[in-house]
């Protein structure tokens, strides 16, 4: 741990961001847009380095062992944070130990979305039909085994009893991407990485899976009104964090400082254009909600009879 001399002259030199994603994708974007909010306000470059790989691994791995100076920070994921202490057997790092949680970023609407050359479907109902009649040929993509465009779509089979074949990518990215080409029929994407697709016809928006209707699309269902299922309910959400040690007077700087950059006019704007929705809020806040995160997708996996693969 740093003195608290160190802590009074914070920063002193550039912050970096670590994101356990490729560039591209719903993590990186968030961090991103937020990295350059937070550099203006603390007069100090904020960089972010994409160290991705294993499902998260790597990244959150590097982060968790980092000095714990207030210099390496960390955008992390449902995935990271929430899903994969309760799918994987082992993992390399402790999201509730090795980690000081600032607050939470954004949540984010998922969204089926499908190519529409691919999959001549307009419904939620449409589409169910066409798994059950066409078992075995529709491929799903994700960011990655264990992320929520992952466990999502398994828990969709699960309470519709239907298949389809998981192909998992390296991140949202190129995920969404082979979706926009053809190579995959479907995704249930975050509208971070699936608005601008969607917004030029790329892409058709089946369903989101939040509870309620999203105001940018008023004529989109929700799962749960498509489905009959009104507990069919969930979101993506990407948070910031600091290695454990890092001195409070930092983390509480930090915090205050990512709430200021939220209630920016521009910064909002540009993250809602994107589909997400900013939160904000105090390391407590960001705790006690990884927790409740965890323990909800713990009984998902468990329901669903989910394995990593």
């Amino acid at each position: 741990m740093c003195s608290p001399a160190i802590a009074q002259t914070w920063p002193a030199k550039p912050i970096r961001i670590v994101v356990p994603f490729p560039a591209g994708g719903p993590t990186d974007i968030t961090a991103r847009v937020l990295g350059q909010a937070m550099g203006e306000a603390l007069k100090t470059p904020v960089l972010v380095e994409n160290k991705a790989g294993a499902h998260g691994f790597i990244g959150v791995a590097e982060a968790a062992k980092s000095p714990a100076d207030g210099y390496t920070l960390m955008m992390a994921s449902i995935g990271t944070m929430a899903i994969n202490p309760r799918l994987h057997d082992k993992i390399p790092y402790d999201a509730n130990k090795d980690f000081a949680p600032i607050a939470l970023v954004v949540t984010v609407p998922i969204a089926v979305v499908i190519n529409p050359l691919r999959l001549q479907v307009q419904t939620i109902p449409e589409f169910v039909s066409y798994l059950k009649t066409h078992p075995g040929q529709v491929n799903f993509a994700s960011a990655g085994n264990g992320g929520s465009s992952h466990l999502v779509p398994e828990y969709f089979k699960f309470r519709t009893g239907t298949f389809m074949t998981h192909i998992p990518y390296k991140g949202s990215g190129p995920a969404i991407a082979d979706v926009v080409a053809g190579q995959v029929h479907v995704m249930f994407d975050t509208l971070l990485t699936s608005t601008p697709f969607v917004k030029s016809g790329k892409l058709r928006m089946l369903a989101v899976t939040t509870a309620q209707r999203l105001p940018d699309y008023p004529d989109v269902p929700t799962m749960g009104e498509a489905l009959g299922l009104k507990d069919f309910e969930a979101s993506s959400w990407y948070a910031l964090y600091a290695p454990a040690g890092t001195p409070p007077d930092i983390i509480k700087r930090l915090s205050a400082e990512v709430d200021a950059a939220l209630k920016k006019p521009t910064v909002a704007k540009r993250l809602t254009d994107l589909g997400a929705v900013p939160v904000g809020g105090g390391p407590e806040k960001l705790a006690a909600f990884q927790r409740s995160e965890q323990e909800k997708w713990a009984q998902v996996i468990q329901a669903a009879r989910i394995k990593a693969e």
